[in-house]
């Protein structure tokens, strides 16, 4: 049995589809799959270590296009389908080589070819061939909802804002998601709003509010990094300039300043598309909209208007109607991994591998082997950022790859998020029960409020809508509301509520000088969420397409069918925090590896209690070897000649700590051994 799969973007401004809920069995796990839309005139092919080589010393790579391999079988083939070139997938970076070429990554081209054959039939050529050892199709990433934001109108900004009774952001009333009081949508004796049915972090801000330090990049719609809210949160890559066509950093991107636009391969990230639903900027404000300060919504790890908090990367792979490929999303990928990243919000997936067909047209991958037969770059890609993103000397070594769980009432999470190695996420309303439209069961990691428009469909006055008010309330360019908010629901606005509190535990992690492997961490994650399975009983009832035609269309979900399937539990942030506080390891002053006239600065404050407080000296056994000079809180190690000699660190009040200075030439440019 083959099924088709389709490469779907789970965007949260959506339509829950039907939860009629009846079991539904397994695909067979049959490995052949049917391809669905995908780039013709194009393969990514991974190439032996042999073909390899004779294409670096041809100088082949990004941007530089060879018409031949070297290979007389492969060129042999190529041939036969027209003219051909071959480029690397990913550009050549120095800081990051080393590790590319050590996962293989430096292996994989991309194939153009003519017209005279398919994709399918040049695919099948070369898979034969002892050159290749695999070949990936360009899948086209598609929308699974062309459904817009519920803008927040003026008129609704001026009501709440006026009614509200504490400090900080006048929203923070409306974000039942971030603090419940169990005060909204009851009716008589209907109670659809429990307390503390939300992410827990009330108590988690008395720890942390957030650390600049942490990154977390976006793999969506552009994120608008001129939003008032969002502005301060924006990750800056200092050695590029906004909008040049030089890559002045030598990354292999150029103009990356808030990140990269890879749709449209600039440097130049874009929102303003008449087509765009403002998707990357609201799952953005979850996670980091700078709080308490007077404006719009708070978030999870967005500071406190004074302290800044958490960083975003916008990684553009959407724009207007323009949809990403694979191409597009595994440099992505590897470029927030190789830039600092150590969360990837995901909120997109493959459809269900247990989605029902007549409504969705064909179903995913229903196994790991057919997740990994289907899509060995993406699977590489994700690894390597799981495996290499962030330090050894920082507060996780490997990065954290989030995803969606999806939206088909399904009961299995979609890939890639159902990989053990990945998290995915279902989502929740306001009471903790499953919402209509998520997938649940295998492959499902953990949950968060997503929202459920159609399970509040009674729920309107003349401040919102029907249901408005039960989905999630964030930032959107002014293009898609006057106010620069908007509410939007699904699996892929629970997302980023798990993003958010992983990167407030690995802030507070920063602050205790915590060290985690990324596996730990992420077990640390799922180990504290909030037991939710009691909730998943009885029916909920809720009308399907309120937004649309109002509630004349009722329906009810088995919430049974859920029990069990919900992963660990609801994200709690101040259960993880307290966690971190006697987990992990402790951080201290790394030793460090430099070239012979190269730099390599160390702020020393992360490696100290009350760190920034302090002042330091720094000392060696071999000042021949090495020098340092400080400047504005940062340690400047210069290598001298090559050699090794011990050092030492003392801060103001006392505390020294012991570490060794490597100066030779084969040197990794992020300075540590």
């Amino acid at each position: 049995m083959k099924y088709t799969i389709l490469y779907l973007l789970l965007l949260a401004a959506c339509l829950p589809m039907s939860c009629a809920k009846e079991e539904m069995p397994l695909p067979e796990t049959d490995t052949t799959v049917e391809e669905p839309a995908y780039t013709e005139g194009e393969l990514l092919v991974k190439f032996s270590p042999e073909v390899t080589t004779m294409l670096e010393q041809a100088g082949v790579g990004r941007g530089v296009a060879l018409s031949r391999s070297g290979s007389l079988a492969l060129d042999d083939v190529l041939t036969l389908v027209g003219s051909y070139e071959l480029e690397r997938v990913f550009p050549i970076n120095a800081k990051s080589e080393a590790l590319t070429r050590k996962e293989g990554l430096h292996q994989w081209y991309v194939v153009r070819f003519g017209e005279q054959f398919t994709a399918k039939e040049v695919a099948d050529r070369l898979s034969v061939l002892g050159e290749v050892q695999k070949v990936n199709f360009n899948h086209t990433i598609k929308r699974a909802y062309t459904g817009k934001a519920m803008p927040l109108t003026r008129e609704a900004l001026s009501r709440i804002a006026a009614s509200r009774t504490t400090q900080g952001d006048p929203l923070f009333a409306e974000q039942w998601n971030m603090v419940n009081r169990g005060d909204l949508f009851t009716s008589g004796e209907v109670v659809k709003s429990l307390k503390d049915a939300d992410v827990q972090v009330e108590q988690a801000w008395n720890l942390s509010r957030g650390d600049e330090s942490i990154i977390v990049a976006v793999l969506d719609e552009g994120v608008w990094a001129d939003h008032p809210d969002l502005k301060a949160s924006m990750w800056h890559n200092t050695d590029e300039i906004p909008g040049s066509k030089e890559d002045n950093d030598g990354n292999g991107y150029a103009g990356d300043y808030y990140g990269y636009n890879f749709i449209q391969d600039t440097g130049l990230i874009t929102t303003n598309n008449i087509n765009d639903s403002g998707h990357g900027s609201h799952v953005a404000g979850v996670i980091a909209a700078v709080n308490n300060n007077g404006e719009g919504i708070s978030s999870i790890a967005g500071g406190d208007g004074k302290i800044p908090g958490v960083k975003i990367m916008s990684c553009q792979l959407f724009s207007g109607l323009m949809s990403g490929t694979s191409l597009q999303v595994v440099r992505a990928v590897k470029y927030a991994a190789d830039n600092g990243a150590v969360v990837l919000q995901c909120s997109w997936g493959f459809t269900s591998g247990a989605a029902n067909i007549y409504d969705w047209g064909a179903a995913g991958p229903a196994t790991q082997e057919q997740f990994e037969a289907y899509a060995p770059l993406e699977k590489a890609a994700l690894d390597y950022f799981v495996r290499y993103a962030g330090s050894p000397n920082g507060p996780i070594e490997g990065g954290l790859a989030i995803f969606a769980a999806g939206n088909e009432s399904a009961p299995m999470a979609g890939y890639p998020g159902a990989d053990p190695k990945y998290i995915s996420v279902a989502g929740t309303a306001a009471d903790f029960t499953a919402a209509v439209y998520t997938n649940y069961g295998p492959g499902t990691t953990i949950s968060a409020p997503g929202g459920d428009q159609d399970y509040y469909y009674d729920y309107v006055d003349e401040t919102h809508r029907y249901g408005e008010l039960g989905c999630i309330l964030s930032t959107v360019p002014y293009h898609v509301s006057e106010t620069g908010y908007a509410y939007m629901e699904g699996t892929s606005m629970a997302t980023p509520h798990v993003s958010g509190v992983a990167a407030l535990g690995l802030s507070y992690a920063v602050q205790l000088r915590r060290h985690f492997k990324s596996a730990e961490f992420r077990q640390l994650l799922l180990d504290t969420a909030t037991p939710i399975d009691a909730y998943q009983t009885g029916y909920k009832t809720y009308c399907r397409y309120v937004a649309d035609i109002g509630p004349v269309r009722p329906m009810q979900m088995n919430l049974s069918d859920c029990r069990g399937g919900m992963g660990s539990g609801q994200v709690n942030a101040t259960a993880l925090l307290k966690a971190i506080e006697g987990a992990g390891v402790e951080l201290t002053f790394p030793n460090i590896s430099v070239a012979p006239g190269s730099v390599v600065v160390v702020e020393p404050a992360r490696y100290f209690e009350r760190g920034k407080e302090l002042t330091y000296t720094v000392s060696f056994e071999d000042e021949q070897i090495v020098g340092c000079s400080q400047l504005q809180g940062k340690l400047y190690f210069k290598g001298y000649t090559e050699g090794s000699t011990k050092a030492q660190i003392t801060a103001s009040d006392g505390q020294t700590q012991h570490f060794v200075v490597t100066v030779r030439k084969a040197t990794n440019e992020n300075g540590w051994l």
